[in-house]
């Protein structure tokens, strides 16, 4: 018995902890994404291009904006993996384009900023 009790508590020791994931938190992303309107709205192209219904959206698909030719040939979709890859650090993922960001080290916000992204359709 002594046996089976120390085996158990070896594979519980030796098994890596269950990470928790965090919920994300759209109206925190929303809160988040003021830093990102001094380029981009949800509703129209400026700087940069909008983020309504960016969620599933290939990138540089927008018809009415002037995308970087290396953000037109990344052949991405903008998919939650994908964004959060781009906006740990867009440079990283798509060198060459024309977003001038450095990114968001903290995955947390960068899930929030996603979750944020995701509620924005267009009308």
């Amino acid at each position: 018995m002594r046996i089976i009790a120390s085996f158990a508590l070896a594979a519980i020791l030796v098994a890596p902890p269950a990470l928790a994931q965090e919920k994300s938190d759209a109206a925190h992303g929303k809160s988040l994404y003021a830093q990102c309107r001094s380029c981009h709205t949800p509703e129209e192209n400026s700087v940069g291009p909008k983020h309504c219904d960016v969620i599933g959206r290939k990138a540089a698909s927008l018809p009415d904006y002037q995308y970087s030719p290396a953000m037109t040939k990344s052949g991405l979709t903008w998919t939650p993996e994908n964004l959060d890859r781009f906006l740990q650090k867009p440079a990283a993922l798509v060198p060459g384009n024309y977003m001038p960001f450095a990114g968001i080290a903290k995955a947390k916000d960068r899930a929030d900023i996603i979750a944020y992204l995701a509620t924005l359709h267009c009308s």
